[in-house]
């Protein structure tokens, strides 16, 4: 690969086929440990409202920061729809404890090693020999496996229904906080 941009391409590519659940489909519930190694469970979240539940790369993914860092400055008006917020990526929870201390996260960060979770959501792609040989995975992920999420951010209701999601091969591309909200707003109607 000569250039970062052909690099990117061809990760996004390598995403392409990757489209994860839709609306209305039923959230799969999940126990994953969070930043501190307390399970946490997608059905005890949704006892106390709608769930917005944000897959990731990892702490090491500069645009994976912004996304988290942004999402949070925001995080008290999605609060204050009732919802709550979490991040999974495939990583420790050692990691998710560094992404929550480096970007001041008020939210839970939890570790889907074995990326099960992702699987169930249908987002677990391969990003190619290209890409191993750039950034070794089996160093970064919790479980050593050579594959990503696609990133992507679902909003659950209280049923366990996907109301709302943006599943994006294209890693820097991400649901916005102002259309949380807006998908908050219109539940809450």
């Amino acid at each position: 690969m000569s250039t970062l941009k052909d690099f990117q391409k061809l990760v996004v590519a390598n995403a392409s086929q990757v489209k994860g659940l839709s609306p209305g489909d039923t959230a799969p519930n999940f126990k994953l440990p969070n930043a501190n190694g307390k399970i946490i469970t997608l059905t005890d979240l949704l006892k106390t409202g709608v769930v917005i539940i944000k897959f990731y790369r990892g702490e090491w993914c500069p645009i994976c920061n912004l996304d988290l860092r942004e999402i949070q400055k925001h995080l008290p008006e999605i609060e204050s729809f009732g919802a709550s917020l979490v991040a999974i990526s495939p990583q420790r929870p050692d990691d998710a404890l560094t992404a929550v201390q480096k970007n001041e996260l008020g939210f839970e960060v939890l570790s889907d090693a074995d990326q099960q979770v992702i699987r169930a959501y249908n987002l677990q792609f391969d990003p190619g020999p290209d890409y191993h040989k750039r950034r070794d995975l089996t160093l970064l992920n919790g479980e050593g496996l050579k594959t990503l999420p696609v990133p992507a951010t679902f909003i659950i209701t209280g049923d366990q229904i996907i109301e709302a999601g943006h599943v994006e091969p294209d890693y820097t591309q991400r649901m916005a906080p102002v259309e949380i909200i807006k998908v908050l707003r219109s539940i809450k109607k």
